[in-house]
């Protein structure tokens, strides 16, 4: 059976995910970032999350040569960050605020949470990559709104009704 990719996208449209900053260092020791929409927890023993970044996203062949990244989760009034790191701009970093985590990378500033972590694999999947990286230490800003999600084809804020 052949998929239509145009029916793939807007089937899997209807199922929320995170949006997360995925940060490091490049090998010159320039702060680099990608939006992904792609994050999940992998395993608690030992703490793992992984993400998916595509075959061809040069920010993530220029952090990977580190072995380190930064998950930033990001908030829902966080648009402004999340364009900014989405695509292919040179000066991702312009105009956005940010701070070294205990790993030495890019923390971006009023994140709902952070997560350090060591390159544990990197596995081709598709046109993707899965990505699983062992956590080194993390934080939540308890003072945060609510974690922006991808869902229609529009970021935003999940709204739980009761």
């Amino acid at each position: 059976m052949t998929v239509d990719q145009a029916i793939f996208r807007a089937v899997l449209a209807v199922v929320p995910t995170s949006v997360v900053v995925v940060t490091g260092i490049s090998p010159e020791g320039n702060p680099v970032g990608a939006t992904i929409g792609s994050f999940t927890s992998v395993s608690l023993n030992p703490p793992m999350v992984g993400f998916l970044p595509s075959v061809d996203m040069e920010v993530w062949k220029a952090m990977k040569s580190t072995g380190k990244f930064c998950v930033n989760v990001l908030t829902g009034d966080q648009e402004k960050e999340c364009w900014a790191f989405a695509g292919s701009k040179d000066d991702r970093f312009a105009g956005i605020s940010w701070k070294k985590s205990p790993a030495g990378l890019p923390q971006l500033d009023g994140v709902a949470a952070w997560i350090d972590c060591q390159l544990h694999s990197e596995t081709l999947v598709g046109d993707h990559y899965f990505v699983a990286g062992t956590v080194l230490h993390m934080g939540a800003n308890d003072a945060a709104k609510d974690s922006m999600i991808f869902y229609r084809n529009a970021v935003g804020i999940p709204h739980l009704g009761n």
